[in-house]
């Protein structure tokens, strides 16, 4: 028998991915996606009655797509905006149903919060989420197993901005989540102040003009981790 030091060692061990390259590889849990000609933009904890409208109307401005992984309470209570973030062509996630550390729950208790958020998701979308990010990016070893079993791809980031912090800025959040940036990073941001500073929205959306503009200038399309890569440049897209 294990002892309980090594239990809870092996249980939190996946916590580590995020930060951790070698523990997320051994894991099967990807922080990067497939298209070296591209940058997956994410966002997380929304949908936001401030913060997604925008975000999304500079990524209508870019011609730009994204992915967010949305939380299924928020949705709840926003259903006609989680729509517009999908009738505009952006791909839906599911983050969660309530936004909590999966360390913290039981192997039931997490899988329930999972399907609740698919189906909320579902219901305002009409688009059936198969794409997971843990809230935190953390996963225990029953919730990777849960995640899998039901059908949804687990991912986590490869650069984030840091932009849920009260004192983030446009220009900090900008230059660190695109520091290095090569194709097949996903960059991490927060279209929502939910769970994290108050108004802190704010600075993710001034930062994003000149992350899009970053990208295009390491000659790379800025896309959601689903569907195919569009041909034109932001530039091209907006001119």
């Amino acid at each position: 028998m294990l002892a309980p030091t090594a239990v809870a060692a092996w249980w939190c061990s996946p916590a580590l991915a995020p930060v951790v390259p070698p523990v997320a590889r051994a894991l099967r849990l990807p922080r990067r996606h497939g298209d070296e000609g591209a940058v997956a933009v994410t966002f997380d904890d929304g949908p936001h009655p401030e913060g997604t409208p925008a975000v999304l109307e500079t990524l209508r401005e870019a011609g730009a797509s994204a992915t967010f992984f949305l939380v299924g309470e928020q949705v709840e209570r926003n259903p006609a905006l989680a729509a517009e973030i999908a009738g505009a062509g952006h791909t839906v996630a599911v983050h969660a149903h309530r936004h909590r550390n999966s360390l913290r729950l039981s192997p039931r208790a997490f899988e329930a919060d999972v399907e609740r958020g698919i189906a909320a998701v579902a219901e305002a979308t009409g688009s059936v989420p198969d794409i997971h990010r843990a809230p935190y990016g953390i996963y225990s070893p029953a919730a990777l197993a849960a995640v899998r079993n039901l059908g949804l791809r687990p991912i986590l980031w490869s650069r984030w901005g840091h932009d849920w912090r009260r004192s983030a800025t446009a220009e900090s959040i900008a230059a660190e989540v695109t520091e290095d940036l090569r194709g097949g990073d996903v960059l991490l941001l927060h279209d929502a102040d939910h769970y994290n500073a108050r108004e802190s929205w704010r600075a993710t959306a001034a930062a994003l003009p000149e992350v899009l503009r970053r990208i295009e200038a390491a000659e790379l399309v800025p896309t959601s981790l689903k569907g195919p890569r569009p041909r034109q440049s932001t530039r091209a897209a907006t001119s």
